[in-house]
């Protein structure tokens, strides 16, 4: 039985809209476009960061809208998260890099995401922090604002080259807190593609098996490197939109198997 747990991380460049083209699918061959991803095998949702759905999407699989940052928490970005119907909605990403405070994110935890869970009956991912000290720390503060209204599923990051040090990580915040995990994000930052390509199978092969971890997102589907920070051998996109090899097995193939 396949296991559904793999988030595909498809990055918003990559639909077209104002301001932006997207991907020329007519360009690329049509067995690698998104209209050819597997949503019959391990993927089972689509997160692009943002409230909208990308229109390529074409209701094939889950959406999973996220309030970014905090503007998602007023005018047209949230009244489309408010009308969607999407089960599972994502409270900001990285609030701990991005000058939200653990008082501020409770306040609007309270006063907006609380009653959208109540009222609209949406599942709610926590803030998604870094696995840094200080992610841990800002998360704390926050679980414990929270306590009497917490998430329904802990939302973590993980970035790293240790297969080993990400497992210790996912389960020290296991023990910590009693709530389902979604990796919203993780990746190898290793410019060695073997051990990119190790990360990534032990760390699917271990999520895929974790009872407490509901989704995970390995990043990202773009065609262009975030930063400077990802491994170029990480990436699931090529710059011409088509589909690299990592990313072929991550929506083929379960359990992954190290390349040859």
């Amino acid at each position: 039985m396949v296991v559904k747990k793999r988030c595909l991380l498809w990055d918003w460049t990559n639909s077209s809209g104002p301001g932006n083209p997207g991907v020329d699918w007519a360009r690329v061959r049509n067995e690698l476009r998104m209209d050819q991803v597997n949503f019959d095998g391990p993927i089972s949702s689509v997160s692009n960061w943002n409230t909208w759905v990308p229109p390529e999407l074409k209701g094939r699989a889950p959406y999973r809208p996220m309030i970014h940052l905090e503007q998602q928490l007023s005018g047209p970005e949230w009244d489309w998260v408010w009308n969607s119907d999407q089960p599972i909605v994502q409270y900001f990403n990285e609030p701990d890099k991005n000058n939200i405070s653990p008082e501020r994110a409770a306040q609007a935890w309270y006063g907006q995401m609380v009653p959208l869970r109540q009222q609209r009956g949406k599942k709610l991912v926590g803030p998604a922090v870094a696995s840094d000290e200080n992610g841990k720390n800002w998360l704390a503060d926050f679980m414990n604002r929270v306590r009497d209204q917490p998430p329904d599923f802990l939302g973590l990051h993980y970035y790293g080259t240790d297969g080993n040090a990400a497992i210790r990580y996912l389960e020290e915040m296991h023990s910590r807190y009693p709530q389902p995990i979604v990796v919203s994000e993780i990746a190898s930052i290793d410019r060695n593609v073997g051990s990119v390509w190790n990360f990534t199978v032990q760390l699917a092969n271990y999520m895929d098996n974790a009872d407490w971890i509901f989704e995970y997102g390995f990043f990202g589907c773009m065609r262009t490197l975030a930063d400077g920070f990802i491994s170029p051998d990480a990436q699931l996109m090529q710059p011409d939109g088509h589909f690299t090899e990592l990313m072929r097995k991550l929506q083929n193939e379960q359990p992954m198997i190290p390349p040859s």
